[in-house]
C-alpha cells in the first residue's frame, strides 16, 4: 500500500507542518504528573518525540 493510498482509505488529512509553523496547542502528562500544556513552553525550544508503546521502558 502506497502513502497515497493510504491517505484516500483514511479520507482527508490535515495540512503538515513546516519547520517554523506553530503546532496547536495541547495538554499532556508530564513524567510528575502535573499537567504541561505546549502554550505553556512557548518561546522555548520544544522536542515531541513519539514512540512505539512496545518500547517504553517501563
Amino acid at each position: 500500500m502506497t502513502a497515497k493510498t493510504a491517505t484516500k482509505k483514511r479520507g482527508s488529512r490535515k495540512k503538515m507542518l513546516k519547520v517554523g509553523d506553530k503546532a496547536a496547542d495541547f495538554r499532556l502528562p508530564a513524567a510528575d504528573g502535573q499537567e504541561v500544556t505546549l502554550s505553556a513552553l512557548r518561546g522555548k525550544p520544544v522536542v515531541l518525540y513519539f514512540f512505539p508503546k512496545a518500547l517504553t521502558s517501563g
